[in-house]
């Protein structure tokens, strides 16, 4: 009977590698990555604590399933890696609209630009 016992144990052991891995996997099929395209201003914008963190800290605040946000203004992109089982793209879109920038088509409102720095605003 404890010969029985021991080798149940000992499989167990040899099957949790084979259940980690599969946690692995799961969790990297979890996310995916958007890149929207915006218009940015400033030519400071990485520093400017309007444009670069006033965009991660509203796209993290409306939405609860997001693991990385990127802004270049190089390129006029902001990259969004999020898990799509708690938030969408339209959510993404509408945060970075909140914090006066626009997202892809959809122009940031009125009274969100006139929250920004003037150096962020379109000239």
């Amino acid at each position: 009977m404890k010969s029985r016992y021991s080798l149940v144990v000992i499989l167990l052991i040899m099957m949790l590698p084979f259940a980690v891995s599969a946690q692995e996997a799961t969790a990297e099929s979890d996310k995916a990555t958007v890149v929207i395209k915006t218009k940015i201003y400033c030519d400071h914008c990485i520093q400017c604590e309007d444009c670069n963190a006033n965009i991660m800290n509203k796209v993290r605040a409306m939405n609860k399933g997001i693991k990385k946000v990127k802004v270049n203004p190089a390129e006029n992109t902001i990259t969004v890696t999020y898990h799509p089982g708690k938030t969408d793209i339209e959510s993404i879109r509408k945060a970075i609209n909140t914090a006066g920038f626009d997202a892809d088509d959809q122009p940031a409102p009125a009274e969100a630009v006139a929250k920004l720095d003037g150096c962020c605003r379109k000239k």
